[in-house]
């Protein structure tokens, strides 16, 4: 049985897409069992629907967390909803790029406009 090199090469770029799926496969179960382990009473999360809270209990039999959106509102919501967990919000690092006074953020609208003395004229050929 002869292979054209075509076929080789179908071969190999098929081989190279089984492995990617099975890499970002075991990516996206390592991530779930990080958030999984995160996911304790306490913690402050984010659900799929962007819903912020502190968790109060977690019913693992029936997967569900009771969430606590604002002081004294309680939702239950099932447990694979939460998105995320979200972390404090940590200070810069000595290092870092810092940010640079008086030049204004991408995307930041500046109340200056600059002025140009000169009158507006054009300039014609005839």
């Amino acid at each position: 049985m002869v292979f054209d090199p075509f076929t080789i090469i179908m071969l190999a770029v098929l081989a190279v897409l089984i492995f990617f799926m099975f890499r970002n496969s075991r990516k996206r179960q390592q991530e779930t069992r990080d958030l999984q382990s995160k996911v304790v009473p306490g913690a402050k999360v984010m659900t799929n629907f962007g819903v912020f809270g502190t968790i109060l209990a977690i019913d693992e039999d029936d997967n569900q967390v009771e969430l606590e959106s604002s002081p004294g509102t309680v939702l239950t919501v099932h447990r694979q909803t939460i998105a995320r967990v979200i972390d404090a919000v940590e200070a810069p690092v000595a290092g870092s790029t810092p940010v640079i006074e008086g030049e204004p953020e991408f995307g930041e609208r500046v109340d200056e406009t600059p002025r140009d003395d000169a009158p507006d004229t054009k300039k014609s050929d005839d």
